[in-house]
């Protein structure tokens, strides 16, 4: 019987994606590029019209590429999520470079990879000296990468409602499984979109009637639904020196760390979703006991009863600021006692619920685990007992606990690998330590611990954090497999 050899890669299809990928950009990019005339900041206007026209010309040149099939199967999925975010980071990063924004190569990729992976890690000294234009690009670069650049093309592109759209969906979403929330994959995506786009909507009308400017609180929005950071104070949302900024964008920071499949459930009238979810009430469970646990640590050791009112708002700002990966700082921080910043850590590595904007190991593998753990103990004392292992009512088997296991080896030598070259690279244990887990968490209120800039950073660090970014965003195996030798065979 003859068997038809399939080739190894279907480069071609994968160079035509990218072209439209690289016009989407573009139609991106029009938007601070129409805002800079607003503000009449013509020489920004011109970088980011030399920046669009290259982005343009190249992505042309990658939808005329010639293609004798359009199957696409799980490597060129893998592969075109991959490039897209590299891709995408370099093109992104071109208005940083032809502004005088100060920064170079390695400075504004860090810049652009750090806004689409939502990390929020910045390497300009000062924001505020920065353009409306530039400004509204970081915000922007958010807002892409907050709900998934390959997300957004499976809404707009029927093309990929099929199969390999599938496989796009499936190496981009996070999550220990995928829910086949309904058959036709670019309808999920847009229906994801929608409520993504609604969510920001409501923010920037909450915000904008506050002290916020319209610019300043679509800048915010975009940063706060994407779990990002970006600000365009350099004091972070501290600078706006408001309880009501801060109530309102914790409430958006925590809706943007749950599940937004369960929202997708919701609009389409499955409440019961929502309700009987085990991970959204773990996420509400660590959120208060990581509270308590720091406002308790704050007050035993300074027992002045007449700081909670302030604290009751600045302490939950920053826990669900760091477990979702925003990053936004509220107050001082620092200033905290250890043993509460060792609470903001553990929030920062757990991270909020998978499938939605934020990094982190994601608390749906700590649930897998605590609830494996209790059953292999309940098996040392009945070792004939069969316990099924169940998340949101469905029973997983073995290979999730294997795959959850997997992933947390390669998280930590993934950090661990980080730390080793940025300490050789200069930076000393501590400050390499937290850069690296930090960057791979996608979280960049991390640094805030150390006395440290992003900005000062050699580019041998730039590029280490920035392809940590990467791994962390698209949780290391979509990296990995590429680096795979049957991933590359016949």
């Amino acid at each position: 019987m003859y068997i038809k050899k399939r080739k190894i890669l279907n480069f071609a299809i994968i160079a035509r994606l990218l072209g439209i990928l690289l016009l989407i950009e573009a139609a991106f990019m029009l938007v601070p590029f129409a805002v800079c005339f607003l503000y009449e900041e013509l020489e920004t206007a011109k970088s980011f019209g030399l920046s669009i026209l290259i982005t343009v010309v190249v992505g042309l040149l990658g939808l005329f590429c010639k293609t004798e099939s359009h199957e696409m199967g799980k490597r060129e999925g893998f592969l075109l999520t991959g490039l897209t975010w590299v891709v995408f980071s370099f093109f992104g990063m071109l208005p940083f470079l032809f502004y005088d924004t100060g920064l170079n190569v390695a400075s504004a990729f860090f810049e652009t990879m750090s806004g689409l992976t939502t990390t929020g890690a910045s390497t300009i000294a000062s924001v505020e000296a920065m353009p409306h234009g530039i400004l509204l690009w970081r915000a922007i670069t958010h807002f892409i990468g907050g709900m998934g650049i390959i997300l957004f093309t499976l809404a707009i592109i029927p093309m990929l409602n099929k199969q390999s759209g599938i496989q796009l969906f499936n190496a981009e979403v996070t999550g220990i499984t995928h829910e086949k929330v309904r058959p036709r994959i670019s309808h999920t995506a847009k229906t994801l979109w929608l409520i993504y786009i609604i969510l920001n909507i409501l923010l920037i009308a909450a915000l904008w009637i506050g002290p916020m400017n319209l610019f300043e609180a679509i800048c915010h929005s975009f940063s706060t639904i994407a779990t990002g950071g970006f600000s365009t104070r350099n004091d972070s949302i501290i600078a706006f020196d408001s309880n009501y900024v801060k109530i309102v964008i914790t409430i958006f920071m925590f809706l943007a760390g749950i599940n937004f499949s369960l929202f997708y459930h919701l609009v389409h009238g499955d409440i019961k979703s929502l309700i009987k979810s085990d991970i959204t009430r773990w996420y509400i469970g660590a959120i208060i006991i990581l509270i308590l646990a720091v406002i308790g640590i704050e007050l035993l050791e300074n027992p002045d009863f007449s700081r909670l009112p302030q604290m009751l708002i600045d302490i939950p700002f920053q826990i669900v600021s760091s477990i979702t990966s925003t990053g936004f700082n509220a107050t001082n921080f620092t200033a905290w006692q250890h043993a509460s910043i060792i609470v903001l850590i553990l929030g920062m590595i757990m991270g909020s619920c998978a499938g939605s904007t934020a990094g982190g190991i994601k608390i749906d593998r700590v649930v897998l685990i605590c609830k494996n753990l209790k059953n292999e103990l309940h098996k040392l004392l009945h070792p004939n007992t069969v316990l099924p292992l169940r998340i949101n009512g469905k029973i997983l088997g073995p290979e999730h606990v294997l795959k959850v296991s997997a992933f947390l080896l390669l998280f930590v030598l993934s950090t661990i690998l980080g730390m080793i070259v940025l300490t050789l690279s200069g930076l000393n244990l501590q400050d390499g330590l937290f850069a690296s887990l930090s960057c791979i968490c996608n979280n960049g209120l991390g640094w805030g611990f150390t006395s440290v800039s992003y900005a000062g950073l050699n580019d041998i660090s730039k590029w280490v954090m920035s392809a940590l970014m990467l791994i962390g965003r698209l949780e290391i195996f979509t990296v990995m497999v590429l680096f795979s030798k049957s991933f590359w065979s016949k």
